[in-house]
Protein backbone atom coordinates (compact mmCIF):
# COMPACT_ATOMS: atom_id res chain seq x y z
CA UNK A 1 0.00 0.00 0.00
CA UNK A 2 1.51 3.30 -1.10
CA UNK A 3 1.63 6.59 1.19
CA UNK A 4 0.10 9.97 -0.05
CA UNK A 5 2.90 12.86 0.90
CA UNK A 6 2.23 16.78 -0.15
CA UNK A 7 4.79 18.78 0.08
CA UNK A 8 3.37 22.87 -0.28
CA UNK A 9 5.34 25.93 -0.02
CA UNK A 10 3.72 28.28 2.41
CA UNK A 11 5.05 31.92 3.31
CA UNK A 12 4.71 33.04 6.91
CA UNK A 13 1.26 35.03 6.23
CA UNK A 14 -0.41 31.24 4.65
CA UNK A 15 -0.04 32.20 0.66
CA UNK A 16 0.45 29.09 -1.55
CA UNK A 17 0.64 31.17 -4.46
CA UNK A 18 3.63 32.44 -7.23
CA UNK A 19 5.84 30.32 -4.69
CA UNK A 20 8.78 31.21 -7.38
CA UNK A 21 8.55 34.88 -6.61
CA UNK A 22 9.23 34.44 -3.01
CA UNK A 23 10.71 31.20 -2.34
CA UNK A 24 14.45 31.27 -4.40
CA UNK A 25 16.46 33.31 -2.19
CA UNK A 26 15.86 30.67 -0.39
CA UNK A 27 17.02 27.82 -2.05
CA UNK A 28 20.32 26.52 -0.78
CA UNK A 29 22.16 22.91 -0.25
CA UNK A 30 19.65 21.85 2.80
CA UNK A 31 17.05 22.95 0.67
CA UNK A 32 18.13 20.82 -2.34
CA UNK A 33 18.98 17.61 0.05
CA UNK A 34 15.39 17.55 1.71
CA UNK A 35 13.42 18.19 -1.34
CA UNK A 36 15.57 15.28 -3.32
CA UNK A 37 15.00 12.93 -0.67
CA UNK A 38 11.22 13.50 -0.86
CA UNK A 39 10.93 12.60 -4.13
CA UNK A 40 13.83 10.04 -4.17
CA UNK A 41 11.36 8.63 -1.72
CA UNK A 42 8.63 8.39 -4.32
CA UNK A 43 7.84 6.58 -7.56
CA UNK A 44 5.27 8.83 -8.80
CA UNK A 45 3.54 12.07 -8.57
CA UNK A 46 0.20 12.82 -7.89
CA UNK A 47 -1.08 16.30 -9.61
CA UNK A 48 -3.81 18.89 -9.88
CA UNK A 49 -4.16 20.24 -13.31
CA UNK A 50 -2.80 23.44 -12.82
CA UNK A 51 0.48 22.58 -11.15
CA UNK A 52 0.65 20.08 -13.72
CA UNK A 53 0.25 22.47 -16.75
CA UNK A 54 2.78 25.02 -14.85
CA UNK A 55 5.16 21.88 -14.28
CA UNK A 56 5.35 20.58 -17.56
CA UNK A 57 6.42 23.61 -19.20
CA UNK A 58 8.93 24.08 -16.43
CA UNK A 59 10.65 20.97 -16.43
CA UNK A 60 11.37 19.27 -19.27
CA UNK A 61 13.27 22.13 -20.96
CA UNK A 62 15.64 21.56 -18.29
CA UNK A 63 16.31 17.85 -18.83
CA UNK A 64 20.09 16.81 -18.23
CA UNK A 65 20.65 19.64 -16.14
CA UNK A 66 20.82 17.40 -13.13
CA UNK A 67 19.90 14.42 -11.58
CA UNK A 68 16.95 15.87 -9.42
CA UNK A 69 15.54 17.16 -13.01
CA UNK A 70 16.16 14.04 -15.08
CA UNK A 71 14.37 12.21 -11.83
CA UNK A 72 11.10 14.63 -12.43
CA UNK A 73 10.78 14.33 -15.98
CA UNK A 74 11.03 10.28 -16.12
CA UNK A 75 8.66 9.98 -13.30
CA UNK A 76 5.09 8.75 -14.08
CA UNK A 77 2.28 11.50 -13.04
CA UNK A 78 -0.85 11.20 -12.33
CA UNK A 79 -3.09 14.10 -13.34
CA UNK A 80 -6.34 14.91 -11.79
CA UNK A 81 -8.55 17.08 -13.76
CA UNK A 82 -11.77 17.30 -15.42
CA UNK A 83 -10.75 19.44 -18.00
CA UNK A 84 -7.65 17.23 -19.64
CA UNK A 85 -7.71 14.37 -21.51
CA UNK A 86 -5.03 11.58 -22.74
CA UNK A 87 -4.54 13.52 -25.77
CA UNK A 88 -3.45 16.68 -24.21
CA UNK A 89 -1.20 14.56 -21.52
CA UNK A 90 2.55 14.81 -22.22
CA UNK A 91 5.60 14.27 -19.84
CA UNK A 92 4.82 11.05 -19.26
CA UNK A 93 1.49 11.90 -17.43
CA UNK A 94 -2.11 10.09 -17.20
CA UNK A 95 -5.33 11.84 -16.32
CA UNK A 96 -6.95 10.00 -13.84
CA UNK A 97 -10.38 8.22 -14.96
CA UNK A 98 -13.74 8.39 -13.19
CA UNK A 99 -14.05 9.51 -9.92
CA UNK A 100 -10.64 10.95 -8.68
CA UNK A 101 -11.46 9.82 -4.60
CA UNK A 102 -11.69 6.57 -6.37
CA UNK A 103 -8.47 6.26 -9.02
CA UNK A 104 -6.29 8.46 -6.30
CA UNK A 105 -7.52 5.24 -3.40
CA UNK A 106 -6.82 2.80 -6.56
CA UNK A 107 -3.27 4.53 -7.00
CA UNK A 108 -3.22 4.35 -3.02
CA UNK A 109 -3.95 0.23 -3.11
CA UNK A 110 -1.09 -0.58 -5.20
CA UNK A 111 2.05 -1.67 -4.52
CA UNK A 112 4.87 0.78 -4.81
CA UNK A 113 6.55 3.68 -3.25
CA UNK A 114 5.46 7.30 -2.35
CA UNK A 115 2.85 9.32 -4.23
CA UNK A 116 4.30 12.37 -3.96
CA UNK A 117 1.85 15.33 -4.29
CA UNK A 118 3.60 19.18 -5.07
CA UNK A 119 1.09 22.34 -5.28
CA UNK A 120 -1.59 23.14 -3.18
CA UNK A 121 -5.63 24.12 -4.78
CA UNK A 122 -8.78 22.58 -5.53
CA UNK A 123 -7.79 19.00 -5.23
CA UNK A 124 -6.56 19.39 -1.63
CA UNK A 125 -10.01 20.07 -0.56
CA UNK A 126 -11.31 16.59 -2.30
CA UNK A 127 -7.87 14.90 -0.52
CA UNK A 128 -8.82 16.29 3.03
CA UNK A 129 -12.33 15.47 2.95
CA UNK A 130 -12.01 11.98 2.05
CA UNK A 131 -9.02 11.15 4.74
CA UNK A 132 -6.18 10.47 1.42
CA UNK A 133 -3.64 12.93 2.52
CA UNK A 134 -1.07 10.14 4.55
CA UNK A 135 1.25 12.92 5.80
CA UNK A 136 2.02 16.88 4.90
CA UNK A 137 5.13 18.36 4.53
CA UNK A 138 5.01 22.38 4.85
CA UNK A 139 7.79 24.47 3.72
CA UNK A 140 7.70 27.45 5.79
CA UNK A 141 10.03 30.53 4.31
CA UNK A 142 10.49 33.40 6.53
CA UNK A 143 8.82 36.09 3.67
CA UNK A 144 5.68 37.75 4.31
CA UNK A 145 4.24 37.27 0.45
CA UNK A 146 1.58 40.37 1.12
CA UNK A 147 -1.34 38.33 -0.50
CA UNK A 148 -2.31 35.63 -2.61
CA UNK A 149 -3.88 32.55 -2.29
CA UNK A 150 -3.98 31.13 1.05
CA UNK A 151 -3.46 27.72 2.29
CA UNK A 152 -6.55 25.49 2.07
CA UNK A 153 -9.24 28.29 2.88
CA UNK A 154 -12.80 27.91 3.75
CA UNK A 155 -12.63 24.05 5.12
CA UNK A 156 -13.31 22.92 8.78
CA UNK A 157 -11.03 22.65 11.28
CA UNK A 158 -8.55 19.92 10.31
CA UNK A 159 -6.35 18.59 13.28
CA UNK A 160 -2.86 17.23 12.56
CA UNK A 161 -0.28 15.82 14.76
CA UNK A 162 3.30 17.38 14.36
CA UNK A 163 5.55 14.10 13.58
CA UNK A 164 8.64 15.72 12.43
CA UNK A 165 10.40 19.35 11.88
CA UNK A 166 13.09 19.80 9.75
CA UNK A 167 15.10 23.49 9.80
CA UNK A 168 17.29 25.09 7.84
CA UNK A 169 19.83 27.53 8.07
CA UNK A 170 18.26 29.76 5.59
CA UNK A 171 15.15 29.63 7.99
CA UNK A 172 12.84 27.62 6.13
CA UNK A 173 11.13 25.69 8.96
CA UNK A 174 9.11 21.92 7.27
CA UNK A 175 6.61 21.12 9.79
CA UNK A 176 6.02 16.88 8.90
CA UNK A 177 2.38 16.56 9.75
CA UNK A 178 -0.27 13.74 9.54
CA UNK A 179 -3.84 13.68 10.20
CA UNK A 180 -4.83 13.73 13.94
CA UNK A 181 -6.41 10.07 14.67
CA UNK A 182 -9.27 10.37 17.08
Amino acid sequence: MRKLVESTFVSLDGSIENPQNWSPPYWDDEHRAYATKLLWDADALLLGRKTYEGFAQAWPPRAGADEFTDRMNAMPKYVASSTLGDADMTWNATVLEGDTVDAIRGLKDEDGGTLLKFGTGELDRTLLENGLVDEYHFWYFPVLAGGGQRLIDGIEPTHLELLDTARFKSGIVVHVLAPKQA
